[in-house]
């Protein structure tokens, strides 16, 4: 396995080998970027990763937002789920890195053909709603955790 904390998610990686030597080849800097996992895991050990996965899950389900519950987080490429949000100036914008890795799930349910994304690291929690093949996101939440 190519990965500091045992997920494989490098297995499953449409990336791995076109443009990313994986998580152990390149020193938790898959695709050039940060995975944050990577450095938690190196640094505190799974266990550290375990949880602070569950210390998320948590902090997502406690969010208010209704119809919104994660049993689980998957690492994704910001690639992957960077959406570019509709501002009240009109702008889009996205908010996360294309080339790092987050934690984040996509839940059916949020109404009308619409599916939750949830993206979060040790940083910020980000929560939002979107159609098929991530079409008109809707930002509904983004925190910022103090350090």
């Amino acid at each position: 396995m190519n990965t500091f904390c045992g997920t494989g998610c490098c297995a499953h990686c449409a990336k791995r080998g076109r443009a990313c030597p994986g998580c152990k080849d390149s020193d938790g800097h898959p695709c050039g970027g940060r995975c944050f996992v990577a450095e938690l895991v190196k640094s505190e050990g799974l266990e550290a990763f375990s949880s602070l996965k569950k210390s998320l899950i948590a902090e997502i389900n406690a969010s208010g937002v209704s119809g919104l519950h994660v049993s689980d987080l998957n690492l994704l490429s910001g690639a992957y789920v960077n959406l570019a949000y509709p501002l009240p100036s009109g702008c889009c914008v996205p908010f996360l890195d294309d080339k790092s890795v987050y934690l984040g799930n996509q839940i059916e349910g949020a109404g009308d053909g619409r599916c939750f994304g949830v993206v979060a690291d040790p940083s910020f929690l980000l929560v939002c709603t979107y159609g098929e093949n991530g079409k008109d996101p809707e930002l509904l939440l983004y925190k910022r955790f103090k350090k």
